[in-house]
């Protein structure tokens, strides 16, 4: 990774930012507008980004019980960063260090199976998802 890089909780300054970077990069259909995302960030308990300098180069968020269970939803990074370790760095912040505490995600898009499977993710046979109204 780059030395300036950095990756940290997400402020409350920055969720407008966060959710602008997120709809430049494909997310806009799952953030709402600037309320509905503030809503959103405000009840995840983890909201991660990763930043160049100043500018928002990756995001993630989960929800967690904080003891036994946690669902990453959302990791992304600009595309003209990846393959960099910055999706790594967001998974493992925002994880933590908890080893009892089992993650879950859902996989959706081209090459998400093979990163999340790089960074200790297995395919589970026993996960079952009632899926959103579309």
């Amino acid at each position: 990774m780059n030395d300036s890089l950095t990756v940290r909780e997400l402020h409350p300054s920055e969720t407008e930012s966060a959710r602008l970077f997120l709809s430049q990069h494909g997310w806009g259909h799952r953030i709402g507008d600037a309320e509905s995302f503030a809503r959103l960030i405000h009840n995840s308990q983890r909201a991660a980004v990763a930043l160049l300098g100043e500018q928002i180069i990756g995001f993630a968020r989960a929800i967690t019980d904080e003891v036994s269970n946690g669902y990453l939803s959302m990791v992304v990074v600009d595309d003209q960063h990846r393959r960099m370790g910055i999706g790594r760095a967001l998974v493992e912040h925002v994880m933590g260090d908890n080893p009892d505490i089992t993650w879950v995600l859902r996989a959706g898009r081209e090459g998400a199976e093979a990163f999340f499977a790089s960074v200790g993710f297995e395919t589970s046979a026993i996960a079952m998802e009632r899926p959103r109204r579309k």
